[in-house]
């Protein structure tokens, strides 16, 4: 299993960009698809993004589409999350994930994603 740890949320008004960060700690993070999903309070863990064990895919959930770009540096073990244009319904606790079977293109269910950082908390006030 590999061991993801987030980092990067905080505190951004309205209209702002961060940039989160997932590390990986296995070398095999490289083979496997990676996506990221939100919590809000009161609410289900949502879909954010995704993208292909070769970085060359990308997916999006629509709240996001044109805000959000990820991406992965494979040197670095990292996926990134870069959130630009925040608004306030994007406050949530961020987590990134790994596919639970390596070489996926593109992984957006939950269930299919096998490892779980612990999680970043991200608030856009308004």
């Amino acid at each position: 299993q590999v061991r993801l740890v987030e980092s990067g949320g905080g505190l951004v008004q309205a209209g702002g960009s961060l940039r989160l960060s997932c590390a990986a700690s296995a070398r095999t993070f490289s083979s496997y698809a990676m996506g990221w999903f939100r919590q809000a309070p009161g609410k289900e863990r949502e879909f954010v993004a995704a993208i292909s064990w070769s970085g060359g895919s990308t997916y999006y959930a629509d709240s996001v589409k044109g805000r959000f770009t990820i991406s992965r540096d494979k040197s670095k073990n990292t996926v990134y999350l870069q959130m630009n244009s925040l608004k306030p319904e994007d406050t949530a606790v961020y987590y990134c994930a790994a596919a639970r079977s390596p070489f996926k293109t593109i992984v957006t269910t939950e269930s299919d994603f096998g490892s779980w950082g612990q999680g970043t908390q991200v608030t856009v006030s308004s």
